[in-house]
């Protein structure tokens, strides 16, 4: 009797300056005539917002075809849901750094619940946390903050006019109230540190069977995706990279930019066919 197939590989990605790229986050230092065709994926306010190549795109559909592909994202549903991946919908997808695991485009009720109690437990609450961010930020900087779902905090500031040190500051305060802070971009994100997209994940693959996760991401908030996986790359630009962060199962790219993105795709598609052969 033949033994049965594996079960294909969990493949865990995060979006933003992983995969897809906004138009100031691209790097395309070549000449116009080198640059690759890109496809926008997503749309707001009749605005383009977010682009990977076309290159990355048909990588990507390889991709799903193969594995099991799973979205793995900070944003909230609402601004996943702007988002407009090529090939079919990923069954599953994770949202607010795990505070969500979708399901068919629904989220697990279940999970919520898990979610909720974790958090109720072994971190300050929200609310203290949004206060302190409110009265340590200053005006002239901050524009604009934001709740997330009711789970975490976000700022979204000047970054020529933060202060040096002042995010440094923050993560102290947030650390001994069991709180990360991530700096990405222009946005500054204060998260329960129980809330983690690598429990999500896992909780994925218990559900589909898979015993070989890979993964991908940049900032702060994914080392705890990348540290869980089997497998992980991260590019050569983001948080990571600014703070020489590595493990020994976890491989940095050269490339940085949309270029990266693409390069990752290249990578992750490569290891889930390997392993389904």
């Amino acid at each position: 009797m033949n033994a049965p197939a594996p079960a294909p590989a969990l493949v865990a990605s995060d979006l933003d300056r992983t995969l897809i790229y906004s138009a100031a986050a691209l790097q395309l230092p070549m000449p116009d005539a080198e640059a690759p065709r890109l496809l926008c994926v997503e749309i707001y306010e009749s605005r383009p917002l977010s682009y990977l190549t076309e290159t990355a795109a048909g990588l990507l559909e390889d991709l799903a075809a193969t594995s099991v592909f799973v979205p793995t994202t900070t944003r909230t549903r609402e601004q996943y849901f702007r988002i407009h991946l090529p090939g079919p919908a990923p069954r599953f997808a994770i949202c607010a750094n795990g505070g969500h695991l979708l399901v068919d485009g629904e989220s697990d009720p279940g999970w919520q619940t898990r979610v909720k109690e974790r958090l109720a437990a072994s971190c300050a609450p929200l609310r203290e946390v949004r206060e302190h961010l409110l009265a340590a930020a200053d005006p002239a900087w901050l524009l604009k903050e934001r709740i997330a779902e009711d789970l975490f905090a976000y700022l979204v500031v000047d970054r020529a006019l933060l202060p040096d040190g002042w995010v440094k500051e923050l993560s102290e305060w947030a650390d001994g109230r069991g709180w990360t802070v991530s700096l990405q971009g222009r946005k500054i994100y204060a998260v329960p540190r129980p809330l983690t997209k690598s429990a999500a994940v896992r909780e994925v693959a218990r559900r589909t069977g898979a015993d070989l996760t890979l993964a991908a991401g940049d900032s702060l908030l994914d080392a705890d995706l990348l540290l869980a996986a089997d497998r992980g790359w991260r590019p050569g630009h983001g948080e990571l990279a600014d703070t020489g962060w590595g493990a020994p199962h976890v491989e940095t790219l050269a490339e940085t930019g949309v270029a990266a993105g693409e390069e990752i795709l290249r990578r992750l598609t490569r290891a889930a066919a390997r392993y389904g052969t």
